[in-house]
């Protein structure tokens, strides 16, 4: 008798199926199974018979008897108590059959002498990045035919970026270009553009042709790129020598605007909205200038029309900020618009007070300590009580003096106990006074800038030594210097200015908002 497992045995070993599996050896007849295999056999098929019948009872007693019932319900009763005789069993099995995590005994180490190592490593499989040289090495025979030199493939195509920090004619270079087709293409670019100006990031298309000799580089055949955004440039091989094509790409600057609502972050939301990295950094830096971010709260609207630069062949570029803008409950709280040759932003209210509004902040007169204040004091030489209307600053003979800010010269010579004395006038009624210098390096009515160098520090006049007296005046009248911080000059209002601003602000601000594609 055969079964299943024997029949298929008998067949894998025959070789059966048409195709399966490589046959290894003769087809071999069937052998019979052995007496002990037939009786075992015979009790299977008893056992399959009858048990059913001699299965029935003890599922009926199982059903009838709950050996394993819920130990939250009747808690005390024999049900109970048997449950819990049934998990103490289970645990005590568990316990009983509990594995043994004795440490097993490790195989004894192996030798490898030299031969067993080689081919180990003949079969063994090693990663690319640390050579891959396993295998086997085979001797070259009389079949291999060697060759004087391997063939080069007629051009070759390459692509190459300017990037940070680099040069042009070190990046062709690194290409593989010729010294003398460097110098080439550097004098027909420098008519176009400077190789400086050329923006990092720009991509370059090389074509090198073949060469004469494997000493020698390969020559260029073309080299194409866009060093501006509305220029691009084709150098090709013609007639023995490089030249020059251009193409002037058009290119439209039409204002874009972008409006929307401030979440939890304004870079954030613009971005969202559409506006490009650097409009919106130019905005952010823009209203910092004009007003704190802490004032503007989410539901406000942001505000900002820039200058898309479309080229013909279809790139976008984000040009100047033209407008930024802050709408609160549909109002505006803040309008700011590039104005003037300067690009400087503007708002409607500074243009109103005054179209070139200054403010310059008021910096020391000279390197040194102060030693006395502004308020009355004891003089050191008259020795009695008076108003010491400045502060000293105690300083080196010889010292530079410098301008507090931007003003003009109103008087530059011996001034009494001042000695030379040198004032400024700053606009809008403020001045200031420097005196006790040695040497006076400006003259009356000339202008000068902030940090600017009016004379050097001495002790001429009533001083018991070197040192600079420093004063302020306010309407005519001395004012304590530590007390001002900044001066704020105002230009007079020019009309024609201040229309044709609020014109431009109205034509912005009537732009319809954009989606950018």
């Amino acid at each position: 008798m055969f079964t299943p497992r024997d029949q298929m045995m008998a067949l894998a070993g025959a070789g059966g199926g048409s195709g399966f599996g490589q046959r290894t050896a003769p087809p071999r007849a069937p052998v019979p199974p052995s007496r002990a295999r037939r009786l075992l056999g015979t009790v299977e098929q008893r056992l399959a018979r009858h048990w059913p019948r001699l299965m029935a009872p003890v599922e009926r007693w199982f059903a009838k008897v709950d050996l394993a019932p819920d130990l939250a319900e009747d808690i005390g009763s024999a049900r109970w108590f048997r449950g819990f005789g049934t998990m103490l069993g289970l645990g005590a099995a568990a316990v009983a059959m509990w594995p043994d995590f004795a440490p097993l005994q490790a195989a004894p180490l192996t030798v490898l002498d030299e031969a067993a190592q080689a081919e180990l490593r003949v079969q063994g499989i090693r990663p690319l990045a640390l050579g891959a040289d396993n295998g086997r090495h085979m001797t070259a025979t009389s079949a291999v035919i060697p060759l004087a030199a391997a063939p080069e493939r007629p051009s070759i195509d390459l692509s190459a970026t300017l990037g940070a920090g680099d040069s042009f004619p070190r990046m062709l270079q690194r290409a593989g270009l010729a010294s003398t087709d460097i110098v080439r293409i550097i004098d027909l670019v420098g008519g176009q553009v400077k190789p400086g100006a050329i923006p990092e990031g720009t991509r370059f298309a090389i074509r090198l042709g073949a060469r004469s000799s494997p000493a020698q580089p390969r020559p260029l055949e073309q080299l194409s790129f866009r060093p501006r955004f509305d220029l691009a440039l084709d150098i090709r091989r013609s007639g023995g020598g490089l030249v020059l094509a251009t193409n002037a790409i058009a290119v439209d600057s039409s204002p874009v605007r972008i409006r929307g609502i401030v979440g939890a972050s304004l870079y954030r939301s613009a971005r969202a909205a559409g506006a490009p990295p650097s409009a919106v950094q130019d905005y952010l830096r823009t209203v910092d200038e004009h007003m704190a971010f802490e004032e503007i709260a989410p539901g406000d609207e942001f505000d900002l029309v820039f200058a898309n630069r479309r080229a013909g062949t279809g790139e976008q570029q984000a040009g100047d900020l033209l407008y930024a803008g802050v709408v609160r409950a549909g109002k505006p709280v803040l309008q700011l618009l590039r104005w003037g040759n300067d690009g400087a932003f503007y708002s409607p209210q500074g243009m109103a007070e005054g179209a070139q509004e200054t403010t310059g902040f008021l910096g020391a007169p000279v390197n040194g300590r102060i030693t006395s204040g502004y308020g009355a004091r004891r003089h050191p030489i008259l020795g009695y009580v008076r108003m010491h209307a400045g502060i000293d600053f105690a300083a080196s003979w010889g010292a530079p003096v410098y301008a507090a800010t931007d003003g003009r010269v109103s008087f530059a010579g011996w001034h009494g106990g001042h000695g030379n004395y040198v004032r400024l006038d700053h606009g809008g009624g403020i001045g200031t006074g420097y005196g006790h210098m040695s040497r006076i390096a400006v003259a009356p009515g000339i202008s000068v800038r902030r940090g600017q160098v009016i004379g050097y520090v001495g002790s001429t006049g009533l001083s018991t030594g070197p040192h600079l007296h420093y004063e302020m005046y306010r309407g005519g009248q001395t004012v304590n210097p530590m007390s001002m911080t900044s001066i704020v000059q105002r230009a007079a209002v020019d009309p024609a200015q201040l229309a044709a601003f609020r014109a431009k602000l109205a034509q912005i601000t009537a732009i319809g908002t954009k989606t950018l594609r």
